[in-house]
């Protein structure tokens, strides 16, 4: 457990009779980006709240540790190890840039020069320098979601909770916000993601979790759990009809089609699939032109594990009983 960042057992809420965290199992290992994706009302973002120490966990929950501290016995030192950057932006549209910059210093108790580096330092950072000096309202929603992280950034904390960052961006604005994770990422420090943005998590994640019903559906990489939904397949492209009827009776179950000279051969992409089917093609004598392995996205993955009648992922996959939760915000 001293390599993970976050680590919880058995996590649990409930708001009255509605029961939204059932016993979740988290394990996120330090420097590194976890994403936590459900529909809306899934409980992704109590269970950041419930970690970043904004609302308490519910009876019977496990025991739960952030950045090596205990978050019932320590909270006050799991405060000092993480940033929080929620759905809703904590800038002051009053002031400026700068000085929203300089309350966060002085909330984390930084003296008035090392306060001026620090901002300094961040606003530079995040190119924000120019508008320092304006007012935040004046700012567009992408300079407010960069200054607001920038502000998190201030007390210098080794784990942050990304609570759908990218919400409202347009392409441009989410793309930069998506440099800054991975820089924060290359510095050694670990990201909590939610959001609803699957592509988001499919280029930011190391690893993703899908929580539906309260429970994990599933976890794991993208790739892994991409793989976790059939159609998938491998492609192959022969420019000689003989190989390609040939490959067609060594493969069993290729789909073929005469006009491209393509075998649609079905495949759960894994590196043992695919070296079982070369071992066949190479068996037999026989070169494809052309291989591409084709895998469902995470859209196809979203979908079937939150249908009503989903069903759970097979024992191979590291999944995990998530409860269901309904956001309360």
């Amino acid at each position: 457990m001293s390599d993970l960042a976050i680590a919880a057992q058995g996590l649990r809420k409930s708001y009255g009779d509605k029961l939204v965290l059932d016993g979740v199992d988290l394990a996120v290992p330090a420097g590194t980006v976890f994403s936590l994706l459900g529909q809306n009302g899934a409980g992704k973002t109590t269970a950041v709240k419930i970690l970043s120490t904004l609302i308490s966990a519910g009876p019977g929950s496990g025991p739960v540790r952030i950045g090596g501290h205990d978050l019932a016995a320590a909270p006050q030192k799991v405060r000092a190890a993480i940033g929080v950057t929620g759905q809703f932006s904590a800038v002051d549209g009053l002031i400026t840039g700068e000085e929203n910059m300089l309350l966060m210093a002085d909330l984390h108790h930084l003296s008035r020069s090392e306060g001026r580096r620090v901002a300094a330092d961040l606003l530079e950072r995040f190119d924000l320098t120019e508008a320092a000096k304006k007012p935040a309202a004046t700012y567009s929603g992408g300079m407010k979601r960069r200054l607001d992280i920038a502000m998190t950034l201030v007390g210098d904390p080794r784990i942050i909770f990304l609570d759908e960052p990218t919400t409202g961006l347009d392409p441009r604005s989410r793309h930069t916000m998506w440099q800054i994770i991975r820089g924060l990422v290359a510095d050694g420090v670990t990201v909590f993601l939610t959001t609803q943005y699957l592509e988001e998590a499919d280029e930011l994640a190391d690893r993703i979790a899908v929580l539906h019903d309260g429970r994990i559906a599933a976890e794991g990489s993208a790739e892994e759990l991409k793989r976790l939904i059939p159609g998938g397949h491998v492609r192959l492209r022969f420019t000689d009809p003989a190989l390609h009827r040939t490959a067609a009776l060594v493969l069993d179950g290729a789909v073929r089609d005469e006009e491209s000279l393509t075998l649609r051969v079905p495949s759960d992409g894994s590196q043992r699939a695919l070296r079982l089917l070369l071992d066949r093609l190479d068996a037999a004598g026989i070169e494809a032109d052309e291989l591409t392995v084709h895998t469902p996205d995470l859209d196809d993955v979203f979908f079937a594990l939150t249908a009503p009648a989903a069903v759970p992922a097979p024992a191979t996959t590291a999944t995990r009983p998530a409860p269901s939760e309904e956001d309360v915000r």
